[in-house]
């Protein structure tokens, strides 16, 4: 805890929040190390979306792998651990289907492991909570889109 994240992304760049926003973002916040219950359902690449999440990097499979989520919820970046499995997942993309719900998606490398699955209420672990300024950011340019413009509305909301 209190730690900031750190992201790579293709344009890096520096958020500065004052006292003031901190202290009222972190009040809407699941802090680190929260158990949570989640609903989880999967997805792979061979879906519409391809192999790259929301800021075009490659989905991940590895040791740290991709989940999408409402980023009013889950903000952009925030890391969480499966309980049950010790999984590994980052928010770096999101989904229609997901906005104003508490579902995330988790990304499986093969369409039989997204399958088998399926869907499933699990117990989280929050390791790392995302940044609701850097999700707003990233969103912004894309507000054309209905779901998009919904995620920014509560974002702002957790923000002002």
């Amino acid at each position: 805890m209190g730690k900031k994240s750190a992201f790579i992304l293709a344009i890096p760049f520096l958020l500065s929040i004052g006292c003031a926003t901190q202290q009222k973002t972190a009040k809407s916040r699941v802090m680190a190390g929260t158990l949570k219950k989640i609903k989880t359902t999967a997805y792979t690449h061979s879906e519409a979306g391809g192999h790259r999440n929301a800021v075009g990097g490659k989905l991940a499979g590895g040791v740290v792998k991709s989940a999408a989520a409402d980023w009013s919820r889950f903000p952009f970046g925030t890391r969480f651990q499966i309980v049950a499995t010790g999984e590994i997942y980052q928010v770096d993309d999101y989904g229609w289907a997901l906005i104003g719900t508490e579902t995330i998606d988790l990304y499986k490398p093969t369409r039989s492991t997204m399958q088998n699955w399926g869907v499933r209420v699990v117990d989280i672990k929050i390791l790392e909570w995302g940044s609701p300024e850097q999700s707003l950011t990233l969103l912004q340019p894309r507000s054309r889109n209905s779901h998009i413009r919904e995620m920014i509305s509560g974002l702002k909301r957790q923000i002002e």
